[in-house]
């Protein structure tokens, strides 16, 4: 059994709409199996879904094929994610819990905060 993966990424509740799938798609921020792919690509299960979200990475492995929407619960149940995606994502989780905070006065960043914003952007 297999299902579009704009199709799937909707009903695994990763994207609210298909259209914003369709765009994720469509702007590289999903791979399926290593490869950028279209919106009509086919997802079967046990194949692996990375998916970039800002400077977040998620290696997702596909356990189930479902093409409607259902509860939150039921799509929890379609997915899981491999350890190394885990433990990159606690990685990140301490890189941003030791940067600096930002003074909340909605002013430009200076020039420091640029520099360090970019090196961890680029994950120096």
């Amino acid at each position: 059994m297999s299902t579009r993966i704009d199709k799937w990424l909707w009903a695994a509740r990763f994207y609210k709409t298909r259209q914003l799938a369709i765009k994720a798609v469509k702007n590289s921020q999903i791979g399926l199996n290593g490869q950028n792919v279209k919106p009509a690509a086919t997802v079967k299960i046990g194949d692996t879904v990375s998916i970039k979200k800002g400077l977040h990475q998620l290696e997702i492995l596909v356990d189930s094929i479902n093409d409607k929407r259902g509860s939150a619960t039921v799509a929890q149940t379609m997915y899981h994610e491999t350890e190394q995606s885990i433990a990159d994502r606690e990685s990140l989780k301490k890189q941003l819990a030791n940067q600096p905070k930002i003074d909340i006065d909605h002013r430009k960043p200076d020039k420091r905060g640029v520099r360090s914003h970019r090196q961890l952007k680029r994950g120096d």
